[in-house]
């Protein structure tokens, strides 16, 4: 009886289940058979490779710029360097850009520039005065100008002159 069960039992599932691999799925294995057409990577061209142009170092005699300048002020040859023992004048405390020559004055045939500072004190100077922060010592004065010889440090530590001058202020411009 077993052995009967067991034919007819068969005899019922086998078509079931040759039904159900019919191909009923036929549309999905068409899916998967064609998702993988057309599918092909582009690779983008490699780019260009530039030609290299050698470089040759010729600053090799120039002095660093990323190490400090000399700063031995005494050591400095030459017969420019300022005179660092004597008394400073009260003009040597104002940088030079700030003083304003107002006017110039004669007296016993000696001609006086008349110097404002910061302060809005006006000074009366004469040629041999030293005024500014770079060690300038006025060498000439005018009606209407005051020349004077800096001495300032150059890149190499040492002392070169320079000529400055100062104008007289135009009384119009404070206006």
């Amino acid at each position: 009886m077993i052995r009967q069960f067991r034919y007819i039992f068969l005899a019922v599932w086998l078509p079931l289940l040759a039904a159900c691999g019919d191909g009923t799925y036929s549309d999905l294995d068409e899916f998967i058979r064609d998702s993988g057409k057309d599918l092909r990577g582009k690779i983008t061209a490699l780019p260009e490779v530039k030609h290299y142009e050698h470089f040759q170092y010729a600053a090799f005699d120039n002095p660093d710029p990323f190490l400090p300048r000399k700063t031995d002020v005494v050591k400095s040859s030459g017969g420019n360097q300022p005179d660092m023992q004597r008394r400073r004048e009260t003009l040597e405390g104002f940088p030079l850009e700030s003083l304003k020559m107002v006017g110039s004055l004669n007296q016993k045939e000696v001609t006086y520039a008349l110097i404002r500072a910061p302060d809005n004190t006006v000074h009366r100077i004469r040629s041999g005065a030293y005024l500014g922060q770079n060690f300038g010592m006025v060498v000439d004065i005018s009606e209407s100008e005051l020349k004077l010889k800096e001495i300032v440090q150059d890149s190499n530590a040492d002392w070169v002159e320079r000529v400055s001058t100062l104008m007289l202020e135009d009384q119009e411009q404070n206006k």
